[in-house]
């Protein structure tokens, strides 16, 4: 198996690996993000969504097609999570504050395009966590 529902498989010694580069490439090129700069971090230091407050509204469709493909995305790109469960809380009242969010995710997947995630076989399983104390 090399590609299954829209994620590439590669399998090696060292493991199995899961991507999603051709599915990030079409994301990018739908929202007109394909020479954009890349940012270093999903999400902006300090920044605060809001439903409440008299801001610019965008198109929903727009932001909700977008926010759609980052959660599709999340499959293969768990350092995305956080970010994108955070634009998704706010698809009802989207603003351009919103929109520009989700754009810099776009901007962080655009430098971070050779990401996977790995599978390895393991003797034994431990569960380990960790926590931000945001």
């Amino acid at each position: 198996m090399s590609y299954f529902i829209g994620m590439e498989v590669f399998q090696t010694q060292q493991g199995i690996f899961l991507s999603q580069k051709e599915f990030t490439l079409k994301i990018l090129n739908k929202f007109s993000m394909l020479n954009c700069k890349a940012t270093s971090t999903p999400v902006a230091v300090g920044e605060k969504l809001t439903s409440q407050g008299d801001f610019d509204r965008v198109v929903k469709s727009s932001n909700r097609s977008l926010v759609g493909c980052l959660l599709y995305l999340t499959a293969t790109r768990p350092d995305i999570m956080f970010v994108v469960s955070l634009l998704s809380r706010f698809m009802h009242c989207c603003s351009v504050k919103h929109f520009q969010a989700a754009k810099r995710v776009l901007k962080y997947i655009k430098g971070t395009l050779s990401f996977r995630m790995m599978y390895t076989k393991v003797d034994s399983m431990k569960l380990l966590g960790y926590v931000d104390s945001d």
